[in-house]
């Protein structure tokens, strides 16, 4: 059975506890799209953090862009970003603020995505 090629899948678990992997997540998820990937991005634990409008500008790692433009550049680029809907309640957020090209979604929209086999990374 071949894997579908044009799908790749980047997960997250960190945000402010770790601006390193979580700059890289999308620095990586940036390079599927440009590769002509089908990319979806998955936040979960603390990761969920960066959907919210704000929390994102408040990271920038060195020898990388600012979080916020390279997530921008994600969205606008027709990546899709799911939000772990547990993960998300569980450090009551509010779904009102979430960024531009996310959504809060239970872990079978990932699996639904990812059926099939699909290439992915985990951050």
């Amino acid at each position: 059975m071949s894997l579908p090629a044009n799908r790749f899948v980047v997960t997250l678990t960190c945000s402010h506890d770790n601006h390193d992997r979580a700059t890289v997540a999308f620095v990586v998820a940036n390079a599927a799209l440009g590769s002509d990937r089908d990319t979806v991005v998955f936040l979960s634990v603390e990761g969920v953090r960066l959907a919210v409008q704000g929390e994102a500008e408040r990271i920038h790692e060195t020898g990388f862009a600012p979080l916020a433009d390279l997530m921008r550049q994600f969205t606008q680029g027709g990546g899709k970003i799911l939000v772990c809907s547990p993960c998300f309640k569980k450090r009551a957020l509010d779904e009102a603020k979430l960024i531009e090209g996310s959504v809060v979604a239970g872990g079978a929209k990932l699996v639904e995505f990812m059926a099939g086999g699909v290439s992915s990374v985990g951050y």
